[in-house]
């Protein structure tokens, strides 16, 4: 099925009409900023969705179990994750702007599902406001959200839409030689380094470093426009602190990784100071055995059919 709408070519033409008119309502940088959840750290989406889906669902439950006692009580979570839902709809709308391709087919078919479930639960609660028990409209409503979360589930674990670009990229954790230190200007330049894109620049005359990377959807950052202390990114326009990698405006939620510098005999020299166990599972070179994290926070060893190179899970 995912195979199937990720392909769905036809699904594009209306995918630009509904880009269209999203992009002309939500023309605001300063609202983008607000609906893409830069200010919390982590895409406001998913956590906006909470209220309405929680709420919504836990009435069908009422529905189902608690028979006509507790219809008002499902009236009124009817009615609050209906109030709730237009929030959490609108930075699913702005995230989905950011999208092209399959993320852009499945996330349509994903908001059509949602549109659907919340049509069936107003449907539900005008119902009951006649005195009806809006059972059969709250049950379809329900398993349209069902749908419209399992699509929700694959755009963020499958495809990567709202996950940081650079989770899983290695950088050296020890001292390393990049170039000469008089290559490095003010222009954004891109270095690679064990295979990872770096970028290298001056600021008031240090160099510093950060993923060329956009943690937002993986934009080259050294394509980008330097404004002051900051790169914007190419692509949807984010801007980073080229210092400390901090995110000063949206889309983007999460940092830029950031390199440690130091200038030795003329030449630039680099280093991660911190590598993320899902970024590397470390794996000795002649035991074997394969360091995992283990609940409580400790490691666990597991033994590898042969001996293997480190590399990201």
């Amino acid at each position: 099925m995912f195979d199937r709408i990720e392909r769905e070519e036809r699904i594009d033409p209306v995918a630009g009409r509904v880009s269209a008119f999203w992009m002309s309502a939500l023309r605001s940088e300063k609202l983008r900023d607000v609906l893409s959840g830069r200010q919390l750290g982590h895409p406001l989406h998913p956590a906006a969705v909470l209220v309405p889906a929680g709420t919504l669902l836990s009435a069908t439950l009422l529905d189902v179990t608690g028979g006509a006692e507790l219809r008002p009580a499902a009236r009124r979570l009817i009615g609050l994750g209906l109030l709730t839902a237009p929030a959490a709809a609108l930075a699913g709308w702005s995230d989905w702007l950011d999208t092209a391709g399959a993320e852009r087919r499945v996330g349509l078919v994903h908001a059509a599902s949602n549109i659907v479930g919340l049509a069936s639960y107003a449907v539900s609660w005008r119902q009951r406001r006649r005195g009806g028990s809006g059972l059969a409209a709250s049950l379809a409503g329900a398993t349209a959200l069902g749908v419209g979360g399992w699509l929700g589930g694959h755009l963020a674990y499958a495809l990567g839409v709202g996950v940081d670009t650079t989770a899983f990229q290695r950088g050296p954790t020890e001292w390393t030689d990049v170039l000469a230190a008089g290559e490095v200007t003010t222009d954004l330049r891109q270095v690679e380094i064990d295979g990872v894109p770096v970028l290298l620049t001056r600021v008031d005359g240090r160099v510093v470093a950060i993923s060329d990377r956009c943690t937002h959807r993986g934009a080259p950052l050294h394509e980008g426009e330097r404004t002051g202390g900051c790169v914007r990114c190419p692509w949807h326009g984010s801007q980073f602190d080229l210092a400390s990698g901090e995110v000063v405006q949206g889309p983007a939620t999460r940092p830029q990784p950031v390199y440690e510098v130091r200038e030795t005999a003329g030449r630039v020299e680099l280093r991660r100071s911190e590598v993320r166990s899902l970024r590397a599972n470390p794996v000795g070179p002649s035991t074997g055995r394969e360091l995992l994290p283990a609940r409580g926070g400790d490691h666990a060893t597991v033994t590898t059919a042969e001996p293997r190179a480190s590399q990201p899970v």
